[in-house]
């Protein structure tokens, strides 16, 4: 799994290759001049113990297959001199310097390095996240009605969030930490084989242990992000529904549900924690075991143990920068024992993140898609048959409207006219049969073009928390002040909006929730309005609204409708008497056709519906 999601992210970091680039570059040198800051201790060391050599000649360059061992030697030469002629003070001086610069260099390098590593983080993040809202806005319809907002919320803000907080952890995985590691490795060895090899028993010894603890961290993660989800679509509904909570006193019922989702929240969260905890101090104590044995046996070979010489086998200067070396190991260990946990949540995040990115478009174009840019003639629906998964809801359904006429759907609730609204708009695609604008197909056109040519005013007045001016110009980006006014004229809409404190760019708050239904609506019309597209679909626009602001929401649409094509769903049969031709519908079938005296005079289905909406 950390393979194809690792796999997955790299289009995403190829944009910044060059800021990756001088990231590892950088950790590269740390990583080394971490060793070299240790190694530089041992002259100022045995200048301090008295332990430098003496008698050291002046060496000889000999290529640069022995440029460590001349430099090694030079210094130890140059410090030998310098102690002669100067005294151990000048020696001593030099050999701080050195530690100094060293340790200077280190932690400059280590800055370059976590500067390049933000900028990496930060830009991944940012075009995950446009791409995520890229890929969901462009989603057809079909994959809402299956998906929780609050899930898909989750994942576009926790989940990503997780993924730039943990997952770049793997560049210090695979590069600072093991550099750090295997250069401090060489110079352990370079100082005394023996100490090294309990080094490399010890490893992996302590590296499989933590990875059992944290070998079901990621199905944990997995689970708490689903959960988090959750939660958010809880409040998320709860508020949308705040009325309906406190009107039914629902409070008690709506606490329960998500007290039973905070609940596995902490549970899981704690059991994550435990783990991820664990995994600092138990690394900390197998490197304190480690060190102590380190520190014993070293010491042995420092106090007790002698070479045939009668010399020590490990001088102390040597030994203490070993142990600083050894220190310098134990570190990245720990890190990257934390680090190792820390990814697992964001490879689960990122499994999260890429099942949204990767999921299949149902609503496909061809790749020469034509781009319809004007309606001349006609729209057809020919033959169609639909079906919501198993359910079907139209039935080898047909119809025409010319260019300029209005056509009316009606019928009882769960008939296929709302369906038929959703596929005239490319919400959903057809399943059998065909739908035409000018004779061609609308699979064949750019959609965008398409949609381009209608205005659609839905039942729900749907507006977004803006002012108004913001939220007509989702109708026209480009529209102007004058004709944002002079399409809120046409929509019956301009008489309360010219009263309201700043006019046009007064916020109506979320949803629109400052103005009532019947000025909700206006506003959804004078959105359609602004686009002023040659094809209108008008799906039960009136349906939830009183008498007085159904009949201002009227005078807007027939001022709208005028020279236009028309679809009307209605279910206020007095708002359709006008149409050109009425479809009644039944069961996703039409049962009567013609205009409203045709019909009436037919005394079928149609008019037992009039006559029950007189009454």
């Amino acid at each position: 799994m950390f393979d194809q999601n690792f796999k997955k992210i790299i289009p995403f970091i190829l944009p910044y290759k060059w800021t990756a680039f001088w990231n590892i570059f950088f950790n590269i040198l740390y990583s080394l001049f971490s060793t070299l800051s240790f190694i530089a201790m041992i002259p100022m060391l045995e200048v301090l113990f008295d332990e430098s050599k003496s008698n050291t000649p002046k060496p000889v360059f000999e290529g640069l297959g022995s440029i460590t061992h001349f430099l090694k030697d030079y210094l130890y030469y140059y410090l030998q001199e310098l102690q002669i002629n100067n005294g151990p003070q000048s020696a001593l001086l030099l050999a701080v310097v050195l530690v100094i610069i060293t340790f200077f260099l280190k932690n400059l390098f280590n800055f370059f390095a976590s500067n390049h590593l933000i900028k990496l983080r930060n830009g991944v993040l940012r075009d995950l996240r446009m791409n995520m809202f890229n890929q969901i806005v462009t989603l057809p319809i079909s994959y809402f009605t299956e998906r929780r907002k609050g899930d898909l919320m989750a994942r576009m803000l926790g989940d990503l969030g997780e993924v730039q907080h943990s997952f770049f952890l793997i560049l210090e995985l695979i590069v600072k930490e093991p550099l750090t590691i295997i250069f401090s490795v060489v110079a352990m060895l370079s100082i005394s084989v023996k100490l090294t090899l309990f080094v490399f028993i010890f490893i992996p010894i302590s590296g499989y242990i933590i990875s059992k603890i944290g070998k079901s961290l990621k199905a944990n993660s997995i689970k708490l992000q689903e959960e988090s989800g959750k939660m958010i679509s809880v409040t998320e509904e709860t508020l949308s529904g705040m009325k309906i909570v406190k009107s039914y006193n629902a409070e008690d019922f709506f606490s329960k549900k998500f007290g039973q989702t905070t609940d596995f929240i902490y549970h899981m969260s704690n059991k994550i924690g435990v783990k991820y905890n664990l995994s600092s101090p138990l690394s900390e104590f197998l490197g304190v075991i480690a060190i102590s044995v380190l520190l014993w046996y070293g010491g042995k070979m420092v106090l007790v143990d002698k070479n045939s010489m009668g010399a020590p086998l490990l001088k102390g200067a040597e030994f203490i920068v070993y142990m600083g070396l050894a220190y310098n190991i134990l570190t990245p260990a720990k890190a990257i024992s934390r680090a190792s946990f820390m990814v697992k949540n964001g490879l689960a995040a990122a499994q999260r993140v890429f099942e949204v990115l990767e999921v299949k478009n149902d609503i496909v174009e061809p790749k020469n898609a034509i781009k319809k840019e004007d309606f001349n003639k006609e729209l057809q629906i020919k033959n169609v048959t639909f079906s919501y998964k198993s359910a079907e809801v139209l039935t080898n359904f047909s119809m025409n409207v010319e260019k300029g006429k209005m056509l009316a759907l009606v019928g009882q609730s769960g008939s296929g006219k709302s369906t038929i609204a959703n596929l005239l708009l490319r919400f959903y695609d057809t399943q059998q049969g065909e739908i035409l604008i000018d004779g061609i197909n609308i699979k064949e056109l750019n959609t965008k073009s398409y949609r381009d040519l209608i205005g659609y005013v839905s039942q729900e007045s749907i507006l977004f928390n803006d002012t108004i001016k913001g939220n007509l110009l989702i109708g026209n980006p480009e529209a102007t002040d004058e004709e944002i006014i002079e399409a809120l004229k046409v929509a019956n809409a301009y008489e309360f909006v010219e009263k309201l404190p700043e006019g046009i760019d007064t916020n109506i708050g979320d949803a629109g929730g400052k103005l009532s239904g019947g000025q909700r609506q206006r506003l959804s019309i004078a959105r359609a309005v602004l686009k002023n597209t040659p094809i209108l679909i008008l799906d039960e626009a009136t349906s939830a609204l009183d008498t007085e602001s159904e009949r201002l929401v009227q005078k807007a649409l027939e001022n709208m409708m005028e020279n236009r094509t028309s679809i009307v769903i209605a279910h206020r049969l007095s708002t359709i008497q006008k149409a050109d031709t009425i479809l009644v519908m039944k069961n996703g079938k039409v049962v009567e056709q013609g205009n409203h005296q045709e019909l009436v005079a037919i005394n079928g289905t149609y008019k037992k519906l009039v006559e029950m909406q007189e009454i």
